[in-house]
């Protein structure tokens, strides 16, 4: 899960300002796309945001249809377009009332991955979060979670199996700890392994969770949000992406646990399980931070870094340790 700070509160800059652009897609990658949409590009509204190095774009046709369209290479990143093969799967399996765009198509010479999407006509959450915008998105996954209980599609992954390596980083963390770790942290390291490893009991379940909630996936249009970037999904807990979705809003100064003692899909939730589950996260950022930057993400590191603060500040009131 290649997600990725900034102190508590304050708004995390992470548009990716190397994302390629439609003119700079191979011709016969423009070619192709524009076969899968029938009708020459006229114009290709570049989008930013995120962290892939991919190019992403609202078209225009001769014919006048609209598409949202994403492309990447080996070269840019070589696991991007594998991340895209996996998207196109979960997209063609969708059921139709999940809030999510409809893919139109997808095209792949084994070096380029590129995935036509209807588009939405809507814009992303403000940034920092509204109270209003993000009880929009906390109803809406409420709702959604409704179309993908039991899990719709088959083949993807069991959330346990897709999040172990990252609930026991902070083992890996434990056995060689960084100099420059927060010192609540390292008192509590063994103990916060422990804990985020008891989360891979709990994880599991019948639900289609898209795992990676956040801002940037997340668009508005006058009805409704709509749900993007489905590369994560796996079939798990029914809670997991409102988890993700309060420690998105966390970034930006909103207290999480008032929330959890009254959404619908977290009330009957054991605290701990929880609690587990923020301390996996946590213990991600803070080894991944420490990384070098992936090929063609220049941004997800410090990202990872201000998301570990808010993260490890949201843990720490949850265990209660001194």
């Amino acid at each position: 899960m290649e997600s990725p700070g900034t102190a508590a509160g304050q708004e995390l800059a992470f548009d990716n300002n190397t994302r390629l652009e439609w003119v700079d897609l191979p011709v016969q990658v423009r070619a192709g796309i524009e076969d899968l949409l029938g009708s020459a590009v006229v114009t290709a509204e570049n989008q930013r945001g995120g962290f892939s190095p991919g190019m992403a774009a609202r078209v225009r046709c001769t014919d006048g249809r609209r598409a949202f369209v994403k492309a990447a290479g080996q070269a840019v990143n070589p696991h991007t377009p594998g991340i895209y093969r996996t998207e196109a799967n979960v997209m063609r399996q969708l059921p139709a009332r999940v809030p999510a765009p409809a893919m139109r198509g997808s095209y792949d010479d084994g070096e380029w991955v590129a995935l036509i999407f209807d588009e939405v006509p809507g814009s992303p959450p403000q940034q920092p979060w509204t109270s209003d915008e993000l009880r929009l998105v906390l109803d809406a996954l409420a709702d959604m979670s409704r179309a993908l209980t039991p899990c719709p599609i088959d083949d993807v992954a069991k959330a346990s199996d897709e999040l172990r390596a990252d609930m026991l980083c902070y083992r890996e963390l434990a056995s060689a700890p960084p100099a420059d770790l927060d010192p609540w942290e390292r008192r509590h390291l063994d103990r916060l392994a422990d804990l985020a490893a008891s989360a891979l009991d709990h994880l599991d379940g019948d639900t289609l969770v898209h795992l990676d909630i956040r801002a940037d996936n997340v668009l508005f249009d006058a009805a409704r949000a709509w749900f993007v970037d489905w590369p994560w999904a796996c079939r798990g807990a029914v809670w997991i992406d409102s988890v993700m979705l309060l420690l998105d809003a966390a970034n930006h100064g909103i207290d999480p646990d008032p929330i959890v003692a009254e959404h619908p899909l977290l009330t009957d939730v054991a605290p701990d399980h929880i609690t587990a589950f923020i301390a996996g996260l946590c213990g991600y950022f803070a080894l991944h931070s420490r990384r070098p930057a992936p090929q063609g993400l220049p941004t997800v590191r410090s990202f990872q870094r201000a998301k570990h603060v808010t993260t490890l500040e949201w843990v720490r009131r949850r265990t209660g340790w001194n």
